[in-house]
């Protein structure tokens, strides 16, 4: 059954009833913005300024003008919007519509055929078209409306208009529009009488708003000390005064009839307004105290002498700033030695106290974190005093309270004999050539106290220059001079510039030995035990390395035939050892860690270390791989830092070591990356020299090569020694090994993706990678000791590996585990044990002590400042 044209037509247009609809209707919004947009900004300005109260402010004179000006204003905005506005018709609506569609369907299908209608052929190609066109309108849309004005209103003026009415709705009020009416002729108050305005203030440290009097109805009112009142009558002089207590003002009082009048709130008392419309008060002032500052306890001392005092602070509104002031107690100085002569006057030392830098400051508790071991004054006698200032200017004091001036204590006996010297010349002038008497007779048999040619001829020119300059008197400079190059002696004599690590170790013994001889404190035994600890490590690291090159030389059948008369020693029996020697220390029983300080000694001289066979006390497989898998990520992490270094000097060319700012340069003198002169100059950097001497695979740049080429082949090298790593993976089958080899996967691809940025010369590109590379590297190492443990966990008693049980409370990397109490011991991460809370207080003091720092580059303080924002 066929239908009739018009009835498919008819059909085809009802599909499109609603996009035709809304397509009107969006043209009837273009319309009235178009039309509307000057007149609804007028009305707009107008509401926004009666709103704020702008007509309360200015003259009758200065409103009425502003009035016929907005009226006029008005006027013509509503003509435009007549002249322009006009409803849209339909046509208009479905020719947009129609021209938003391909090949315009709609007004085909409003096409009759004027030819061939009898032809049945084109006809029915006819009724095809049709039918496609029909399929075409039925999937319109509605046209959405243009509304941009931008064309019209080029300054944007309806956006002005927008926001100032969106201030007058926060800020106004919609009450102030109706104080318009009051200044109509015959009507208003205005008219009938004189009318005041007032406004309370408080102090800006208050916090506090200000208040508007002619909102609050008369009765008590509470007000801060130092509100600022302001006060305005209008009309006939005299016809409103003013009567109040609460300023106690005797003297230069004005006339109580004054429009103006502004006093401040210093104590209780009332304020009345009399006449037409007016109030009184009953006003309570609320005192602002005085802050008020406490010390919390003894100060801590770290072994290099640094102090930290706890402090309290508060105040009702907060602490503005805070200062602490020493000052000598010579009274109570043992006035012995260098002591005995007068001291040179010297002022007070005054320090600032640290307030929170975000945060309440009403009521804080922080630390002052200061090291006085130079000062003239450390482990002295003195007097110290808190004093912490609020917004009002008023102060708050701790009572002056007796303390020593914690310094550092130095065990080496000639360095204590030079600080002493030292402090002796800072106590007085007069003492240079009594100190140069003590100084040669130290230096009476060098031989015999210094452990270099150099350090005694140091001490030697120091002696030299006191007596020089105490016959004619020492000057200020010289003093300083000398104080501080006695204090480098000392500080040399007490930890020497040595390099070789047997000699460090030693020396970090003796210093141990001094300590318990001289009753050191537990702060100072925990840090002489952690410096025993570092050099015990770089002596077995070096002695390994030795080792090693031993057994290539002469062959592994001469280390096995020499491997079943030595004894072997893991580091876990070492770090236990260790660990008695300071838990005796701790305890008070000198006499037995002295002992077992001694078997220590005699125990690493005569120590050699083997690499043990698998059950035999050496590392595991496990163990080797991890340790392989540190050593790659030390690695990787020295060529990012070099190409950071290198993308550094791309924007400074010219800088040497040091002078851009953050770039501690490549030159070899400084132990970092290589010279800027290029790889063959002198300095090779420390990243190759490192590579070298941990067996990895590395490459020297050759003549004639760029920087980036050097560093892409040390970056291949390190991608080839990852993929051979990967092949001595434990946990092979289990979750936990194949976790760590997809990371290793991932970790050489980004090493791939790094050396083609680095052939490229895209430093940025090859740091994200290495980035990425390191990340994926950690995840793999997590992943590994995982596995390790896992396994271990399934082992059967006697089957596992001799060191396991020194190794129970670590992780595969070494690291101190979750202790008994549920937190995590000494060199882990912050956990909930009973010291969490302070060493988290102590992480934030040197945060903070740090962001205060000057010096340091405006980058890394701002980093500090966000993280004690956050935290």
């Amino acid at each position: 059954m066929s239908t009739s044209p018009e009835a498919d037509r008819k059909d085809a247009l009802s599909a499109l009833r609603w996009p035709l609809r809304l397509t009107w209707a969006g043209m009837l919004a273009e319309g009235l913005v178009q039309a509307l947009w000057p007149l609804m900004t007028v009305t707009l300005l107008v509401l926004a300024a009666l709103m704020m109260g702008l007509q309360d402010m200015v003259s009758v004179e200065v409103v009425w003008g502003v009035a016929v000006a907005a009226g006029l204003a008005w006027l013509v905005a509503l003509g435009y919007a007549l002249r322009r506005f006009r409803l849209p018709p339909r046509g208009p609506a479905m020719a947009r519509l129609d021209r938003s569609l391909p090949g315009r369907p709609i007004q085909a299908l409003l096409d009759d055929a004027v030819i061939g209608q009898n032809d049945v052929a084109s006809m029915a190609v006819w009724q095809a078209h049709k039918a496609r066109m029909a399929e075409r309108a039925a999937s319109a849309r509605p046209v959405p409306a243009d509304l941009r004005v931008a064309r019209r209103d080029p300054y944007a003026l309806r956006f002005v208009a927008v926001l100032a009415f969106g201030m007058a709705l926060l800020f106004g009020s919609v009450l102030r529009v109706a104080s318009v009416a009051d200044m109509a002729p015959g009507g208003g108050a205005l008219a009938q009488g004189p009318v005041w305005e007032g406004w309370a203030e408080p102090p800006r440290y208050t916090g506090k708003p200000t208040l508007y009097l002619n909102d609050l109805d008369g009765g008590p009112l509470s007000l801060p000390a130092g509100t600022l009142i302001t006060l305005r009558f209008y009309g006939d002089v005299g016809a409103l005064t003013l009567a109040e207590t609460v300023s106690g003002r005797t003297a230069d009082v004005p006339a109580a009839s004054d429009p103006a009048q502004d006093f401040a709130v210093v104590q209780d008392g009332d304020i009345a307004i009399d006449g037409p419309g007016g109030r009184a008060w009953n006003v309570t002032m609320l005192p602002d105290t005085a802050p008020e500052v406490e010390r919390l306890g003894d100060p801590e001392v770290s072994a290099l002498g640094e102090m930290r005092l706890p402090f309290a602070a508060r105040d009702d509104y907060g602490v503005e700033a805070g200062e602490a002031r020493i000052t000598l107690d010579l009274a109570s100085v043992d006035r012995r030695y260098g002591l005995k002569v007068d001291p040179d006057p010297r002022p007070e030392v005054v320090v600032p106290l640290p307030t929170p830098i975000s945060g309440d400051r009403a009521d804080f508790e922080e630390n002052l974190i200061e090291d006085f071991s130079k000062h003239p004054w450390a482990n002295l006698p003195i007097e110290i005093s808190l004093s912490v200032l609020d917004s009002a200017e008023q102060i708050g004091q701790t009572a002056p309270s007796q303390m020593i001036l914690p310094g550092r204590r130095f065990f080496d006996p000639a360095a204590a004999a030079v600080i002493e010297m030292r402090r002796d010349l800072l106590w007085s002038k007069a003492n240079a050539p009594r100190m140069a008497q003590v100084l040669r007779a130290v230096a009476y048999r060098p031989d015999e106290i210094f452990r270099s040619e150099v350090t005694a001829l140091r001490l030697r020119d120091v002696i030299d220059r006191l007596e020089i300059h105490a016959r004619y008197g020492l000057s200020d400079d010289v003093q300083e001079d000398l104080a501080e190059d006695m204090w480098n002696l000392a500080i040399e004599l007490e930890e020497g510039v040595l390099a070789d690590a047997l000699e460090r170790m030693r020396r970090a013994q003796d210093r141990l030995n001094e300590a318990i001889k001289n009753g050191a404190s537990k702060e100072e035994i925990a840090e002489l035990m952690d410096e025993l600890r570092r050099a015990t490590e770089e002596y077995l690291q070096q002695l390994q390395r030795q080792q090693a090159q031993q057994n290539e030389q002469n062959g592994d059948q001469q280390q096995q035939g020499q491997q079943g008369e030595t004894m072997q020693m893991t580091q876990d029996d070492l770090q236990r050892m260790m660990d008695r020697i300071q838990e005796l220390m701790e305890q008070g029983r000198m006499a037995e860690a002295e002992e077992a300080l001694r078997q220590l000694q005699e125990m690493m001289e005569n120590m050699r270390v083997t690499e043990g066979q698998q059950g035999q006390g050496g590392q595991s497989p496990g163990e080797q791989a991890m340790e392989g898998l540190s050593e790659t990520l030390r690695e990787q992490q020295g060529l990012s830092d070099q190409a950071f270094r290198d993308l550094q000097e791309q924007f400074n060319p010219g800088a040497q070591a040091g002078e851009s700012q953050g770039n501690e340069g490549r030159n070899g003198g400084q132990g970092r990356g290589e010279s800027h002169e290029g790889q063959n100059g002198q300095g090779q950097g420390q990243d190759q020299q490192q590579q070298g001497q941990n067996g990895q695979p590395g490459d020297q740049a050759q003549p004639g090569q760029g920087q980036q080429e050097g560093l892409a082949q040390r970056q291949q090298a390190l991608r080839d020694e990852l993929r051979r790593q990967q092949q001595n993976l434990p946990g092979q089958g289990t979750p936990e090994g194949r976790a760590a080899r997809d990371a290793l996967d991932r970790a050489g691809e980004a090493m791939d993706n790094a050396e083609d940025a680095l052939r490229n010369n895209d430093l940025a590109e090859a740091i994200d990678n290495q980035s990425q590379a390191m990340e994926a590297l950690r995840e793999g190492m997590r992943s590994l000791g995982e596995a390790m443990a896992q396994q271990e966990r399934q082992q059967q008693p006697g089957q596992g590996n001799t060191e396991q049980g020194g190794r129970a409370n670590r992780d595969p990397l070494g690291r101190e585990g979750e202790s008994a109490e549920g937190g995590l011991s000494e060199g882990g991460r912050i956990g909930e044990g009973p010291d969490a809370r302070d060493e988290a207080r102590r992480l934030l003091d040197e945060i903070r002590r740090r962001s205060g720092e000057t010096e340091r580059p405006e980058a890394e303080r701002d980093y500090l400042n966000r993280l004690l924002d956050r935290f």
